[in-house]
């Protein structure tokens, strides 16, 4: 990247906030004459500025080379709403009577519209140039193993991610990648500097500690970047771990989980509280009387069935749902089957529908559950795939929840075989490790379609 990226971009960033800004005012007053006023022009200075610190903040300007669209815009998508908050405070405290929050909203709508034209089109721009052969980086592997390998078939992978791999340095390496070796530990310094290296990728075990040290000599001298691909497997199988600092010292975990940062637990719980209350407020009042009554009428018995599950840390909670089946002693050790003679007539019905958890968002109402979450089990038959599945408690991580990730993808109903759980779990695991409040929606959006169209496990 050029020096003066960081500028033009900001610069670039500037004009289309500055766009919105007249784009809202047309499309709000039909003309510019109201962004003269004292208040409106503060205003607009306040979105300039603050944009401007967004942006220098943390490199928000960046673009890695092998990043998704997505990814860009969920930062993005941050950055807006931070800035929307830190407008909205300044246009409160200044007691801004004047300002129109209808044109504060055309603002933003026009600013996220343009910047995802912007972002999009210079993401593609950057590879269509990349794939041309321009603006690419030289790079070398140290180290001809299976680590080496998985960095080099990643960078290789996409011409637009504009990295161009000159082969591996190794003393001996694994054989099938001899053909790929320039040479010894030795002969690197003299390759990057005739060959202009820009990166090298380092793919030694840590007893090389001593040659490791040396390379970074060599790469400080040169002015050539040096990553270290750490081999995880030496303490996990896992292909996703996560690191964090505790201070200066990185620690090493199994898996990320998004839902242990305060904010996304509280924007989680705060999405759970008014979604749950709304379906209260607005569908039990007139759906509960007619579950009610049918329920009763086809079958003596409580309205409600009452079960412990597992919920989070295998914490057991009572579960609600609507009686679904006939009053039996099997209820808390045996799945509901395909053709259950427990099951009666309205409960097939509510069963195929899902009407019979409506109850649960009581569960997430008072924080037993989640609207979208690993599906709560029960006690005994968690205990039971506990000691089948390793990995089965992690699911536990998280609340469980009405709907989830694997439900939506198939994985719901009775688990007739093993597998059928171990496949479960890896989608709830997933889902832990990949939470975002637009999974849930998504989630939720997918759950709908589902019961619409019908689905062949939900008996």
């Amino acid at each position: 990247m050029s020096r003066y990226f960081k500028l033009l971009f900001v610069c670039w960033d500037v004009i289309l906030l500055n766009t919105a800004i007249v784009l809202s005012a047309l499309a709000r007053f039909g003309s510019l004459d109201e962004l003269l006023i004292k208040e409106e022009k503060t205003v607009s200075l306040l979105a300039n500025l603050i944009w401007v610190g967004l942006l220098l903040n943390k490199d928000s300007y960046r673009m890695i080379r092998i990043e998704r669209i997505e990814s860009i815009l969920a930062r993005t998508i941050r950055k807006l709403l931070i800035h929307a908050s830190l407008v909205s405070i300044f246009v409160v405290y200044l007691k801004f009577a004047d300002i129109s929050r209808l044109r504060l909203l055309y603002f933003y709508f026009f600013f996220f519209v343009i910047l995802l034209i912007s972002r999009y089109i210079s993401m593609k721009l950057l590879k269509e140039i990349r794939s041309k052969g321009y603006n690419f980086r030289k790079i070398i592997i140290v180290g001809a193993n299976e680590t080496g390998e998985r960095m080099r078939k990643i960078l290789a992978k996409d011409l637009t991610y504009g990295y161009k791999f000159l082969g591996f340095f190794d003393e001996k390496g694994d054989s099938v990648f001899s053909d790929q070796i320039l040479g010894g530990f030795d002969e690197i310094e003299d390759f990057i500097i005739k060959q202009e290296v820009d990166e090298m990728y380092v793919a030694l075990h840590i007893d090389n500690i001593q040659i490791i040290n040396k390379l970074v000599k060599i790469c400080d001298q040169n002015m050539v970047r040096i990553k270290f691909i750490p081999d995880f497997q030496l303490y996990t199988k896992s292909s996703k771990v996560e690191i964090t600092f505790y201070e200066n010292t990185p620690v090493l975990m199994l898996r990320r989980e998004p839902l242990e940062f305060a904010v996304n637990k509280l924007i989680k719980k705060a999405f759970d509280v008014c979604f749950s209350a709304l379906v209260i407020l607005l569908i039990f009042p007139w759906l509960f009387p007619i579950v009610m009554l049918l329920i009763k009428v086809e079958s003596p018995g409580p309205v409600f069935f009452k079960q412990k599950r597992a919920g989070r840390d295998n914490r057991p909670f009572m579960c609600l749902k609507f009686r679904s089946m006939h009053i039996n002693d099997l209820a808390d050790n045996k799945q509901a089957g395909k053709g259950d003679s427990r099951i009666t007539k309205f409960g097939a019905f509510m069963r195929k529908t899902s009407i019979d958890e409506l109850p649960q968002f009581f569960n997430v109402f008072w924080g037993d559950m989640s609207v979208v979450g690993p599906r709560p089990h029960m006690v005994n038959l968690a205990k039971e795939y506990s000691e089948l599945i390793n990995n089965y408690l992690v699911r536990q991580f998280a609340k469980p929840g009405i709907t989830g990730w694997a439900q939506v993808n198939g994985y719901r109903g009775e688990t007739k075989e093993l597998i059928d759980m171990e496949n479960r779990v890896e989608y709830d695991i997933w889902y832990i490790e990949n939470w975002s409040l637009l999974l849930d929606i998504k989630i939720i959006v997918r759950t709908v379609i589902n019961i619409l169209k019908g689905e062949e496990n939900a008996y």
